[in-house]
C-alpha cells in the first residue's frame, strides 16, 4: 500500500487583525493542517460541548437549584465553589461565588476582560489529543487570541487545556481529556494531580503510568473527595431509585447573547471551527445555530437587543444552558417537579421557532436569573451535513403538552448515556 499526499502547515490565514481583542479573519484559509492524518482549516477538531459554569451571588441557593433539585453530583468542593457532574467526567457543571471568582479571575492581566454581565464561568469544549491541545496555542497565539491559562490543570480533571478570550470576553477552553470519576466515586486525590504551566512540547506518560508511580510513593487512591448524596430516593425513575424524577444525560447547547452578531459568527466559525446549521430570522433580526458534531446545535448566537423581547434577564450574557433528559415523560415530570418546588418554569416564553432541532422544551430559571433549557430530543444532522427541513419537524404547541408523542426518525439516536444514572 503507498500512502500519498500531506497537509501544509504553513501559513493558515493571511492577514489577522485585532478588534477589542479579538481576532478577526480578514483573509480565507489558504493552506490545511494535518490533523490525525486528516486535513482540516485548523489543528484541532472540537468534538463536543465538555462542561460549562455560573457564577452566582447566592452560592447556598445555587447549590439547592443544581445538586438537590436538578441532581448534578458534587465531585469535589473547588475553594469558591464545586465541580459537579451528571455521568463519569469529572465534572460537566461548574458553580462559583461571583464575588470570590471575580476577584481571583480578573487580577493583573485579566482585569480588561471583566464584563459584570459575563456570569458564565466557562464554555468549555473537547478536542481528542495532546497534539491537538499544544498545536492550538500554538494556533491562537499566532492569530493574536489573548490566552487567559495554558498547560495541563493541576486541579479537578487535571489535563491539559487552554484557555482563551472568545468574542464579548468570554472564557473560552478547550481541553483535551478529563479525568473520569469510576464506579466507587471518588475523585483524584490532590497528590496525584501533575501540572504545569506550559502547553506540552514532548510526548506525555499516559495517566496509567502516573498513577503507578504515585502509589508507589504511597498515596492512597481512596484519599481523594467522594460525596455522599444526602437527599432520599423518593422516585422510581424508568427502573432506578432517585431523588428527582428525571436523571440529566447531556449538558449543552450554549446558548449565547452577543454584541455583534457577525463577528461573534466570525470567530466561532472561522477561528474556533463551529459549522453553521441554520441561521432563523425573528422580528427583523438573526440568531444563529452552530454544531461541532452531529447536533442540531451546541452552540446559538443572539443578538442582545433580544433580551428584553423575550422577557431574560438584562443581567447575564447567557441566553440558556441546555440540559437534556433521558425521556419525553421524564421531561413532563421534571416541570411538574420543580415547579412543586418553587422553580420558575415557563414552556412558552422562547417561541419554538428560536428552538430549532429541539421539540419540546422546558424554560426553568435559577435563582440568580439564568435559563435553564430542558430538553429531551435534539436533530440529528447526517452525512449531507443538513438539518431537517423546517416542514417535517415536529409541530409543537408549547402551551398544550400531549402525553405521549409519536416517534421522529432520529428519536432517541446520536451519543447514548454511557453508564448506570447514579
Amino acid at each position: 500500500m503507498e500512502f500519498l499526499g500531506s497537509c501544509d502547515n504553513g501559513l493558515r490565514y493571511g492577514i489577522g487583525i485585532l478588534i477589542l481583542g479579538v481576532a478577526i479573519m480578514t483573509t480565507t484559509v489558504t493552506s490545511k493542517y494535518n490533523v490525525g492524518g486528516i486535513c482540516l482549516d485548523r489543528p484541532f477538531k472540537i468534538r463536543r460541548l465538555g462542561h460549562f459554569g455560573f457564577n452566582v451571588s447566592d452560592l447556598e441557593a445555587g447549590k439547592r437549584f443544581y445538586f438537590d433539585l436538578l441532581g448534578f453530583f458534587i465531585t469535589e468542593p473547588a475553594g469558591a465553589g464545586f465541580f459537579a457532574r451528571h455521568a463519569g467526567d469529572h465534572h460537566s457543571f461548574a458553580l462559583f461565588d461571583k464575588k470570590k471568582f471575580n476577584e481571583r479571575q480578573y487580577a493583573g492581566h485579566n482585569v480588561k476582560h471583566f464584563r459584570p454581565e459575563n456570569d458564565i464561568n466557562q464554555i468549555t469544549w473537547q478536542v481528542q489529543s495532546v497534539t491537538e491541545m499544544a498545536e492550538a496555542s500554538k494556533y491562537f497565539r499566532d492569530l493574536g487570541v489573548d490566552i487567559m491559562r495554558e498547560g495541563r490543570a493541576g486541579g479537578g480533571g487535571s489535563q491539559f487545556h487552554l484557555y482563551v478570550w472568545a468574542p464579548d470576553e468570554q472564557i473560552f477552553e478547550l481541553y483535551y481529556g478529563i479525568e473520569q470519576i469510576s464506579w466507587n466515586g471518588y475523585a483524584r486525590p490532590v497528590p496525584m494531580r501533575h501540572g504545569t504551566p506550559n502547553p506540552p512540547t514532548e510526548p506525555q506518560l499516559p495517566d496509567y503510568e502516573l498513577v503507578r508511580a504515585d502509589i508507589e510513593k504511597g498515596i492512597n487512591v481512596l484519599d481523594g473527595y467522594r460525596w455522599v448524596n444526602p437527599l432520599p430516593l423518593k422516585y422510581s425513575v424508568d427502573g432506578v431509585r432517585l431523588p428527582q424524577p428525571f436523571k440529566i444525560t447531556r449538558v449543552g447547547p450554549v446558548n449565547l447573547f452577543v454584541d455583534d452578531y457577525d463577528t461573534a459568527m466570525r470567530w466561532y466559525q472561522q477561528i474556533a471551527g463551529f459549522t453553521l446549521t441554520e441561521e432563523v430570522e425573528w422580528q427583523g433580526e438573526r440568531c444563529a445555530y452552530l454544531r461541532c458534531d452531529n447536533e442540531h446545535h451546541s452552540l446559538a448566537l443572539f443578538p442582545k437587543a433580544w433580551r428584553g423581547k423575550l422577557g431574560l434577564s438584562d443581567k447575564t450574557s447567557n441566553m440558556s444552558f441546555g440540559l437534556q433528559l433521558a425521556n419525553y415523560q421524564q421531561l413532563r415530570a421534571a416541570v411538574t417537579f420543580l415547579r412543586e418546588n418553587g422553580v420558575r418554569v415557563e414552556t412558552n416564553i422562547i417561541p419554538p421557532e428560536l428552538h430549532p432541532g429541539i421539540d419540546y422544551a422546558a424554560y426553568a430559571f435559577d435563582p440568580d436569573g439564568h435559563c435553564l433549557e430542558l430538553y429531551y430530543y435534539m436533530e440529528q444532522v447526517g452525512w449531507d451535513g443538513r438539518p431537517r427541513p423546517k416542514e417535517l419537524r415536529q409541530k409543537v404547541d408549547p402551551n398544550n403538552w400531549p402525553e405521549i408523542l409519536e416517534a421522529l426518525s432520529d428519536t432517541y439516536t446520536g451519543e447514548p448515556f454511557i453508564g448506570p444514572w447514579a
